[in-house]
């Protein structure tokens, strides 16, 4: 069975190679389910670890559904993870509905090649699980994380054997909560790979200022800046 981690920072893509894990999908900021990390880090983690590196290519928390201007930083940050050596690609999109958006997922899925397209848990929103594998099947994704449209992966477990008989071509990668007590179900449902983050809290020199937003960790709301509110401000400003 493959093991993934998915890795929030150099440092803990550091630590699951260390343990034993057979690939990685690096990100940044899990707090929000991840989106892409720099490129230095990218690079960086390259550079420095022998197990093959997934990376996630997301433009920000939220949902899954993009502007045309995200669409096409998720087409450069792909074309630059390519250039940088990475070994795979974890993405997709979403129509307003949640279905998945194919026409936007297979650009990406073309413009990853040759490397391995991995579509990521935006599935665990699709409101037809096996409609959309088979669509993802034919436009030639890898492989599907997903928990089985349940906050962890043991809890959606039917769902994902489902999945994993009914698939052909396609690899389904169970993810979210898989740890040391549970592991053995997904082995003996015949999974060949698995995706976990294995987070361990660690203390931190803290100062009383804090740097988050509790508002902007809302999962049923998105921050994103106001061009009248930065207008307001500019004319204020003028005004003084």
């Amino acid at each position: 069975m493959t093991i993934e981690i998915c890795c929030g920072s150099l440092e803990s893509a550091l630590n699951a190679e260390k343990g034993g894990a057979n690939r990685i999908e690096l990100c940044s900021t899990l707090v929000v389910g991840g989106i892409t990390p720099s490129f230095g880090i990218i690079a960086e983690t390259i550079k420095r670890l022998q197990i093959p590196v997934f990376v996630l290519i997301r433009p920000r928390g939220g949902d899954f559904t993009y502007s045309e201007a995200e669409f096409e930083s998720m087409k450069q940050d792909i074309e630059v993870c390519k250039e940088l050596g990475c070994s795979g690609i974890v993405s997709g999109v979403l129509l307003n509905n949640s279905e998945v958006d194919l026409k936007r997922t297979l650009e990406l899925i073309e413009l990853s090649k040759p490397l391995p397209f991995t579509f990521h848990r935006a599935f665990d929103w699709v409101p037809d699980p096996t409609k959309s594998m088979k669509e993802l099947e034919e436009i030639g994704a890898a492989r599907i994380l997903t928990s089985g449209q349940e906050t962890n992966a043991f809890k959606g477990i039917e769902l994902l054997k489902t999945l994993h008989h009914e698939a052909k071509s396609i690899s389904i990668l169970a993810g979210a909560g898989i740890n040391s007590e549970n592991i053995e179900a997904f082995k003996n449902a015949g999974f060949g790979e698995i995706h976990t983050s294995c987070v361990e809290m660690k203390t931190q020199n803290f100062n009383r200022v804090p740097m988050n937003s509790p508002e902007l960790l809302n999962e049923e709301t998105r921050g994103e800046t106001s061009g009248k509110l930065v207008q307001s401000l500019v004319d204020r400003l003028a005004a003084l």
